[in-house]
């Protein structure tokens, strides 16, 4: 029977690479979502990615803080200036530029990556601490906070239930995408799984965010480009979506595998579904 959970442009459960998709049918998910998180897992190249000076790398000057934004804002400026004034950070939406990606944006103006300059912001301390509290403030923003700078683990801020209401609209699910594509894009891949783990808890464990489900499920998650920590996540979200038979982001035969770890945990008396997801992982890899 051919199963009706695998996708053309998802290859958590096979080999990301440059060869040829994986030859799987359509899927009911999101296939705009699945191409479009597929797409930046294997980096869209771009193609206009030709020598460029540092000096004109607009990015990563506008993180050493050497230029301003468009509209004229420093990045220092920014930093001191818009921390925790909600109001202003929820009515202009230029800023979110603060996270480049090599793909457009909203802001016409803004530049985008390239390879290059992805390769000069990583060497440069400056603009990796300036780009961790660019972080540290739109989080807070959304009534979350940064726990640990060397692992990326995340936590509910003590004013989270006034925050979580700006995470009920689109517009900002969209702006969390971006946030998750330019970490794995400038050196903070390992903040995005904490990040999605986080949005997986409070959507399918703790119920919040009802109206954020979708988009975790179809964007965030698969903004994830460490593909065992993906391959975990799917599983974590999963073990906690209901109903069973309506999960679509992974094929059924790895929801099989899930089913047959978890019985085989509450057997050996783990019946609390914490078993070893990265030891499972590689199993239903091989």
């Amino acid at each position: 029977m051919e199963d009706d959970c695998v996708c053309e442009y998802d290859s958590t459960w096979d080999t990301e690479s440059d060869g040829d998709d994986p030859a799987w049918h359509p899927t009911p998910r999101n296939m705009r979502a699945a191409k479009d998180m597929q797409n930046y897992r294997r980096g869209y190249p771009n193609l206009t990615d030709d020598e460029c000076p540092e000096d004109k790398m607009n990015n990563l000057q506008f993180y050493l803080n050497k230029s301003p934004s468009a509209p004229d804002v420093y990045i220092d400026s920014f930093l001191k200036d818009w921390k925790n004034d909600y109001k202003r950070l929820e009515r202009v939406h230029s800023y979110i530029q603060l996270f480049p990606l090599r793909e457009p944006g909203v802001n016409y103006m803004a530049s985008e990556l390239t390879r290059k300059e992805i390769e000069a912001f990583k060497k440069s301390e400056d603009a990796k601490k300036r780009l961790v509290e660019s972080y540290e403030l739109m989080l807070g923003f959304y009534g979350i906070r940064l726990v640990d700078k060397d692992t990326g683990e995340v936590k509910r801020a003590e004013n989270w239930k006034e925050r979580f209401g700006n995470l009920e609209n689109m517009h900002n699910n969209l702006r969390i995408t971006r946030i998750l594509k330019s970490l794995g894009e400038l050196g903070f891949e390992h903040y995005q799984a904490p990040l999605v783990h986080f949005f997986l808890e409070e959507t399918l464990v703790r119920k919040t965010l009802s109206s954020v489900k979708r988009s975790v499920l179809d964007y965030f998650l698969f903004a994830v480009l460490d593909k065992q920590k993906r391959q975990e996540l799917v599983r974590y979200a999963y073990l906690h979506f209901e109903p069973k038979d309506k999960f679509v982001w992974c094929p059924r035969k790895i929801q099989r595998q899930f089913r047959k770890a978890e019985k085989r945990s509450e057997v050996v008396g783990n019946g609390d579904g914490k078993d070893d997801s990265r030891a499972k992982a590689k199993e239903m890899d091989t």
